[in-house]
């Protein structure tokens, strides 16, 4: 049997966390409303959804040629009209950012006190590579309390890292260990030290506002309220570092708002899907 020699799913971080293009969108419209259904979707259902948002036809039109150039999609002509499906990389791509999404925040894992540490140095001179080091070993988990030192309670995370460096061929001069923090200092300090989490908390009590008081009808607004909750939500696997919640503040917004994802998707979701088989139709 031939070897699936398709690319991987490869997600930009940068995307996820900052972006609100119309290709960012339609990405949140494939994996909440086409992935499941498992079937094409004309061109002017996903026009229509996009344009609940203010993104013009053109825009949308583009999003979709860029999506299909990256290979997520490919486009199909019936007699006048274009339906589009995901393709193979495509359908991988989003079922593995609809496990990120729905599996975020559910189920709190035990912590052992067990810390994995990474030690990379970068010379000074070198400040565009610092910086990559810096933004992928963040958008991975790692916080950094001293320069050259990253740490993550989650020892699982050494692949990703190695993987990181690898890439960024800093392997080689690297170091990795596990250990429990020791008599000196404080390791809630630590913890200060290697993560702003109230930039995090601040972003979780927005998310909290903004969808709180927001009650949809039927419709247009329920198919808007559902996909923006969904978008707004993807952001935080990449912005969280999901630690134990003994290195949390006390009174962390990160548990209320991942009840209010949940809560609201289920909510919401009847009146969304049927909006969206009407346009799909």
């Amino acid at each position: 049997m031939a070897k699936d020699a398709s690319p991987r799913p490869v997600v930009s971080r940068r995307r996820e966390v900052g972006d609100t293009s119309a290709r960012s969108l339609l990405m949140t419209v494939l994996g909440e409303y086409v992935l499941p259904r498992g079937r094409p979707v004309w061109t002017s259902a996903l026009v229509e959804s996009l344009a609940l948002f203010g993104v013009e036809e053109k825009s949308a039109r583009q999003a979709l040629a860029r999506t299909a150039a990256e290979g997520w999609l490919a486009s199909e002509r019936v007699g006048r009209r274009v339906r589009w499906a995901l393709t193979p990389p495509g359908r991988r791509l989003l079922t593995e950012g609809a496990q990120r999404i729905y599996d975020f925040g559910s189920g709190e894992r035990s912590w052992d006190g067990t810390w994995l540490v990474v030690l990379v140095s970068v010379p000074e001179t070198k400040r565009d590579l610092r910086h990559r080091v810096r933004t992928r070993l963040s958008w991975a988990g790692f916080g950094s309390p001293e320069p050259g030192v990253w740490i993550t309670p989650h020892a699982d995370r050494e692949t990703e890292a190695l993987a990181v460096l690898k890439e960024l061929q800093l392997a080689d001069g690297a170091m990795s260990f596990t250990a429990t923090y020791g008599a000196l200092g404080s390791e809630a300090a630590m913890v200060a030290r290697a993560w702003d989490l109230s930039e995090v908390e601040a972003r979780y009590e927005a998310f909290i506002d903004e969808f709180t008081g927001l009650h949809p009808a039927d419709g247009d607004a329920a198919l808007h309220a559902l996909t923006l909750l969904v978008h707004e939500w993807r952001r935080f696997p990449f912005l969280d570092p999901r630690l134990p919640p003994k290195l949390l503040p006390t009174g962390w917004s990160g548990a209320k708002a991942t009840a209010l994802f949940h809560g609201r998707h289920a909510e919401w979701s009847g009146a969304g899907e049927r909006r969206w088989e009407e346009l799909a139709a």
